[in-house]
């Protein structure tokens, strides 16, 4: 099934950034970004969707900026770049020598950008050990934007191929210190599955329930799930709510560690 484009429109007065989610291979989002600075690619999985989108509107992307170095997320580079080559390329400094030729390599802690573009790069070890996220504290009126990728997705999180449970449990964690309004853009169309997994967890959590119908009702009409508000996922993603001790009670782990509680959570996931 082709899902479609979503956009969500620039607002001229509030200078809010235009988002606009792209479906790439088999289940991957990319997103180009339109702010004051001009127009972001986050993740490229590959080329074809990317070039039709931009064109599609008249644009032509400043910058590619990737998360990690699983090739399913900068597998269009080669070709985004001899279409537009002008563009620059950035990416995270601790995975550049698995990532296509970097113009810039980025460290936690930078940040670029004006206004509703001002951008805060993020370290999210634990899916890979230097996947990196782009956070848009200004991103509307209405709150920020999360490119999350495949660290935090929503109703789930990224398989920890590299990284430790302790490791993804802290990305977790900081993630949710953000404010609840935050809108999540995670990398792949994962959450129904993801949803079925944490009503297996917590079958009793009334807004799990809500949300997993909502859920099957967008994906029978083709729609995205992804974007989520950061708050909907605190309510109901598994993950995050490790910490929790009704959590923990039903999974016959009252008082044992956060991180232990998440790292079961991941192995029952894996296991699902």
């Amino acid at each position: 099934m082709t899902m479609p484009l979503e956009t969500v429109p620039l607002d001229k007065d509030t200078q809010s950034l235009e988002i606009i989610t792209v479906p790439c291979l088999s289940d991957n989002y990319a997103y180009l970004v339109n702010g004051p600075d001009g127009v972001a690619v986050i993740d490229a999985p590959e080329a074809a969707p990317l070039i039709a989108a931009l064109e599609a509107r008249g644009w032509e992307p400043g910058v590619l900026m990737i998360t990690h170095h699983h090739p399913d997320h900068h597998g269009g580079t080669a070709a985004l770049r001899a279409r537009f080559p002008k563009m620059m390329v950035m990416g995270p400094k601790d995975e550049a020598d698995r990532l296509p030729d970097l113009d810039m390599a980025l460290t936690p802690g930078f940040e670029g950008g004006t206004g509703a573009g001002r951008c805060q790069v993020l370290h999210v070890p634990g899916h890979t050990l230097g996947h990196i996220a782009y956070y848009y504290p200004d991103a509307s009126a209405e709150g920020g934007a999360l490119f999350s990728a495949d660290s935090l997705m929503v109703m789930g999180c990224g398989r920890l191929f590299e990284g430790t449970p302790g490791q993804m449990w802290a990305t977790l964690q900081q993630l949710m210190a953000l404010p609840d309004d935050t809108l999540v853009y995670s990398g792949h169309e994962y959450t129904q599955s993801n949803a079925r997994f944490a009503l297996s967890v917590e079958p009793e959590n009334a807004a799990l329930v809500a949300r997993a119908a909502e859920i099957d009702a967008l994906r029978a009409a083709g729609t995205p799930t992804v974007p989520a508000q950061l708050g909907l996922e605190k309510a109901t993603n598994p993950f995050l709510r490790a910490h929790l001790e009704p959590l923990k009670t039903a999974l016959d782990m009252a008082g044992v560690a956060d991180a232990e509680v998440f790292a079961h959570i991941r192995g029952l996931k894996d296991r699902f």
